[in-house]
């Protein structure tokens, strides 16, 4: 590999390297930080997947630059967090929500506010209370 190869492919793991440093720091400040369940997870779902992508990435381009094999483990790797990653902040999410619908309130009031109430024809994709028996989220709320 000549000299003009291996300093590209250093600048490229270095750049890797900081962009998802970057990423993966910003999203768990933002895990930390932010106050309520719902406004926690776009910190470990958006940034920090991106951060460990590049991250993975870059040790790709690592091991083929420097000992020219190429590894498909980061790629797997990836792949799988990736999937996983939305599918478990939806389900998560749905909890919140159920939650939230089902029992009083137990956690600071979000930056965002509470999530809106849907329209009287829909409902949220969630299980529903038993209809014989108001949620405590009702309370206050004209019954009539």
């Amino acid at each position: 590999m000549s000299a003009i190869a291996e300093s590209a492919a250093d600048i490229a793991v270095t750049l890797l390297l900081l962009l998802g440093g970057g990423f993966a720091l910003i999203g768990s400040w933002g895990l930390v930080r932010l106050p309520s369940t719902m406004e926690r997870l776009h910190g470990p779902t958006k940034a920090t997947t991106l951060g460990l992508g590049a991250l993975l990435l870059a040790s790709v381009v690592y091991f083929q630059a420097r000992l020219g094999i190429w590894t498909a483990h980061e790629l797997l790797i990836s792949l799988f967090l990736f999937i996983t990653a939305p599918i478990s902040a939806n389900m998560i999410a749905k909890v919140h929500l159920h939650r939230a619908r089902t029992r009083p309130a137990q956690e600071p009031e979000g930056i965002a506010g509470p999530p809106p109430r849907p329209s009287d024809a829909g409902d949220w994709a969630t299980f529903q209370a038993p209809l014989d028996a108001p949620s405590p989220t009702d309370k206050g709320r004209n019954s009539e």
